[in-house]
């Protein structure tokens, strides 16, 4: 049995967001040494984009959330099978509206949101 139980990164998603913010953090830093702001724009401009990328990447399936899966899914050509009824905690499911485990097509619940009296000043509340 290996020693680390996580597969943290070893995804497509991952790896093709790495290399297209590589890419871009270098064409930013060539404009910044060469006094571009053309450059610049152009690598801020490619780093946004390798975030989108990543992040359609990971809404098809080809990004994982962290944590422990069985060692069938650690490898980068398998595909995440939870990935379509969006991942608990992950900010990019809910950015793309599939809630927290709620899965595309499907309502999620709305709770009301009651407001609490506030004590005024000088009093505790309670």
């Amino acid at each position: 049995m290996s020693a680390h139980q996580y597969d943290e990164g070893h995804t497509v998603a991952g790896w093709t967001g790495f290399g297209i913010a590589t890419v871009g953090s270098t064409v930013a830093g060539v404009g910044v040494c060469t006094v571009s702001a053309l450059l610049i724009g152009a690598g801020l401009g490619i780093v946004a984009v390798s975030v989108l990328v990543t992040w359609a990447l990971h809404l098809t399936g080809w990004g994982k959330p962290p944590g422990r899966r069985d060692r069938e899914q650690w490898g980068m050509r398998v595909r995440d099978p939870s990935a379509r009824a969006g991942h608990a905690g992950c900010v990019g499911c809910r950015l793309a509206g599939w809630g927290q485990g709620q899965g595309r097509g499907r309502v999620v619940e709305e709770y009301a949101v009651v407001p609490r009296e506030s004590a005024r000043a000088g009093e505790t509340a309670g």
